[in-house]
């Protein structure tokens, strides 16, 4: 028997899609993918390793060494690389001796990174599979022939991939704080974190360079063959996005007061037209694996 073409799918075999979104449709596939997620114990358990490692293992044993321990080298060399953050970054750093002072940049500005590398990982893992993983478990076509609009599958799938990675993130973020003030607070005189620029980076920078990835992400994800190779593109796509966040997200912290706004403002715009050209590559041919290419 021939090949199915896309071409050979008929406009009447599938139903038709209109410009409205019905957001129960919506919730609906993103609910769906959640709870399979949350059944997976495969994904959850390294997910929460991985949170672990980055927002509690690492910084209490950093800052520790530098709070408690004492290392005198350790510090005296964090403090003479404190005079290469910019003047702004100086003049805000508390703490009374090396250590505090030291413990200080490191806690507000040296982890930057925790807030970028979890999400993006965690949401690319997931992203990359979300639909060429219906293709393969054989549940596109009941996809495609759905009363779902193409619009709210690519929606549903986008929450979906978001969810897990920046709800982990907030998690984080929240344990990390604890960490922070209980090790560095009594060296700097109290609590003092987050601090406003971390406020501005986890719930205004991070959430749109979070939506642009996962944009690219689900577009390579509706055109591969195989779960593995969607996997390997998305990380040759994540690996420079999580490079250019990361710059950007530092540069936020340690920038004026505007920098954070405005970076954050630019990544949205970014985002958005990255997301609306993004639902092009979701369609009901693809989701049936007839689709040119596939």
């Amino acid at each position: 028997m021939a090949a199915i073409t896309a071409s050979e799918v008929s406009a009447t075999a599938l139903p038709a899609d209109s410009g409205h979104i019905d957001r129960a449709r919506l919730w609906t596939v993103a609910r769906t993918d959640l709870k399979q997620l949350i059944q997976a114990k495969d994904f959850w358990i390294p997910m929460l390793i991985l949170g672990s490692i980055f927002f509690l293992f690492v910084p209490t044993v950093l800052l520790l060494a530098i709070t408690r321990v004492g290392n005198v080298q350790v510090v005296e060399q964090l403090s003479t690389t404190l005079e290469v953050l910019p003047q702004k970054a100086q003049e805000a750093i508390q703490g009374d001796s090396d250590a505090g002072r030291a413990a200080y940049a490191m806690a507000v500005y040296l982890f930057a990174p925790v807030a970028i590398v979890v999400p993006l990982t965690i949401s690319t893992a997931v992203g990359a599979a979300t639909i060429v993983g219906e293709r393969e478990k054989g549940t596109g076509e009941f996809l495609a022939h759905s009363p779902a609009a193409v619009r709210e599958i690519y929606l549903g799938k986008l929450i979906a991939s978001l969810v897990p990675g920046y709800l982990t993130t907030l998690l984080g973020f929240g344990v990390y704080s604890l960490v922070v003030n209980l090790i560095v607070g009594p060296d700097v005189g109290g609590w003092f974190f987050p601090t406003q620029e971390w406020w501005v980076l986890m719930f205004w920078v991070v959430p749109p360079f979070l939506a642009l990835t996962l944009s690219l992400v689900l577009r390579l994800s509706a055109r591969v063959k195989s779960t593995a190779a969607a996997q390997q593109a998305s990380g040759l796509v994540t690996l420079p996005l999580i490079m250019v966040a990361y710059s950007q997200s530092t540069g936020a912290l340690f920038g004026a007061g505007s920098a954070s706004f405005v970076i954050g403002a630019v990544a949205w715009v970014i985002a958005i037209i990255g997301l609306s050209r993004g639902v092009r590559a979701v369609t009901r041919a693809r989701l049936l694996g007839v689709a040119d290419g596939i």
